[in-house]
């Protein structure tokens, strides 16, 4: 279930901006006709009906869940429309999947590769609008961890982001305010973020000149290791270097 939280008073970090332009977000409820839906999206719908037909769901009951309509979760299931990636953040948690696994799993129907590597090229991987630009999944299949490429310049924070699985974010270019919960952070070109799983989540453009992003989560089945006792419930424990 995602939390809400006020969002803290407005920054004045300075930094460069980065090299890249951010793309402009897809419309969440973009239709289009079956021949021209692309393949990523197609697959991601089926893969997101299989998934509700398992845990006995129905459209409406999922509906009821996400707090998205029954007839775009129906044009969603058929490719003929794609989620922004707060919707589908709203739909993994509904279907106790996430995000990166629901994208993965569009890159080839969740079947896992036969060899030891896969490449996804510079066009491939599945893509989706994200608060101001566009997220873009760098793996597919049965990979353990999931990284993923953000482009963006939203001026305002969204909703927070919680999963089980850590993750770990790195500033390519630009800059970003990244809100924590009970801690902001600035971070520039160069700079790393990691993060325990349940950490709420979620980021800015504090000069709305756009940054680039590459964010690795581990796989959900790769979240249930052992770890040092108390570590995975203690969030308090920080450490800037």
């Amino acid at each position: 279930m995602l939390t809400q939280m006020s969002p803290a008073p407005d920054a004045t970090l300075a930094c460069v901006p980065g090299r890249n332009e951010p793309i402009a977000p897809g419309e969440e409820k973009e239709q289009m006709s079956e021949a021209s839906a692309g393949s990523h999206q197609v697959r991601l719908g089926r893969q997101i009906r299989l998934l509700r037909q398992e845990q006995g769901l129905t459209l409406v009951a999922l509906a009821t869940l996400t707090r998205l309509s029954h007839p775009f979760l129906s044009q969603l299931e058929r490719g003929l429309a794609r989620p922004s990636m707060s919707s589908l953040e709203r739909i993994a948690t509904a279907l106790h999947s996430s995000q990166s696994e629901l994208m993965a799993r569009a890159v080839d129907d969740g079947v896992p590769a036969g060899p030891a590597f896969t490449v996804v090229r510079a066009d491939g991987g599945t893509e989706l609008p994200a608060p101001g630009g566009s997220a873009r999944l760098l793996v597919g299949g049965a990979a353990r961890f999931h990284p993923m490429v953000y482009v963006g310049s939203n001026p305002d924070f969204e909703e927070y982001y919680r999963h089980p699985e850590d993750e770990f974010v790195h500033v390519i270019s630009g800059c970003i305010e990244v809100d924590l919960g009970n801690r902001h952070l600035d971070l520039a070109a160069g700079d790393s973020l990691y993060y325990l799983g349940g950490t709420p989540h979620r980021w800015r453009s504090p000069d709305g000149n756009g940054y680039r992003l590459l964010a690795v989560k581990e796989a959900p089945n790769a979240a249930g290791r052992d770890r040092p006792d108390g570590m995975r419930e203690d969030h308090g424990a920080q450490n800037v270097v």
